[in-house]
């Protein structure tokens, strides 16, 4: 008799991600409380909301945070797991990891906004943005799927390693121990700190700084492409990348613009074209 393998949480109608609009930023927030741990869902809520902020010419930058102030993301919803197949497990990650790659591969610029605890799958989805920021003394960052018995499996070894380098990528997660948002910044892994109060406001006024007419959105997106591809070929092969980006910016509105503000010693006004 023929079986197959059900999600034990498919999408429902819930809203697991709200997502909004302002000024040019995309505004995605992980919301299922206390936690916002993700299950299969929410994954595709995500999903859907990354490829909605790709499309829309309106949008220069992502921002990516968690609803209330206690967690970012707690990482995979442990019941759900407990309760799945091994091949729904499976492809799972492998759905997890095709989406934080869509966001990688997404040419525009993507901020993580750790509100709270960012522990195991949450460090996992903010490792895939661009940069991190975090609210001051909100909570504990780290990969401690070792105490699960498991690893970090949505990327966390292969973007934590290149983040902090292999040694100490195996020895935090090793460890398994979660630490302070000022060591995540000693470490590389958070870029920045917020004060606590007014923390969202801070990290939007952060985010519009990349937006047109302050700068040149597409170059911004283009130089994070070269990077994000770049950084796994050869130099040869990197270098190559980085010309065709470069031819395409050569001919968009925005590099007439700030060739012209340059040699006429005036501030440059980016439409984002």
């Amino acid at each position: 008799m023929a079986s197959s393998t059900q999600s034990p949480n498919p999408a429902s109608a819930q809203a697991l991600i709200h997502y909004r609009v302002e000024s040019g930023v995309a505004v995605i927030e992980m919301c299922d409380p206390p936690a916002n741990a993700y299950s299969y869902a929410m994954n595709r809520q995500l999903d859907e909301a990354i490829l909605k902020a790709r499309m829309d010419a309106e949008v220069h930058v992502l921002v990516l945070t968690g609803a209330g102030e206690k967690f970012f993301s707690a990482g995979a919803d442990i019941k759900m797991l407990a309760a799945a197949e091994p091949a729904f497990k499976y492809y799972f990650c492998l759905h997890a990891n095709e989406t934080l790659l869509r966001l990688e591969h997404t040419p525009k610029l993507v901020i993580a906004a750790i509100n709270g605890h960012c522990v195991g799958g949450g460090l996992e989805i903010a490792m895939a943005c661009d940069v991190r920021v975090a609210r001051k003394a909100a909570g504990k960052i780290g990969l401690p799927e070792v105490t699960l018995g498991v690893l970090p499996g949505t990327g966390g070894t292969q973007r934590l390693a290149r983040l902090v380098g292999k040694s100490k990528a195996i020895e935090l997660m090793a460890e398994g121990r979660t630490f302070s948002f000022d060591e995540g910044l000693e470490l590389g892994l958070i870029n920045k700190i917020f004060d606590a109060g007014g923390f969202m406001a801070s990290v939007l006024n952060y985010a519009r700084q990349f937006c047109p007419p302050n700068k040149a959105a597409a170059a911004v997106g283009r130089m994070k492409r070269a990077v994000q591809t770049g950084w796994e070929v050869p130099l040869e092969a990197g270098l190559a990348l980085e010309r065709e980006e470069q031819q395409l910016l050569f001919q968009s509105e925005d590099c007439k613009e700030g060739l012209a503000a340059y040699l006429e010693k005036r501030p440059a006004k980016f439409k984002g074209k």
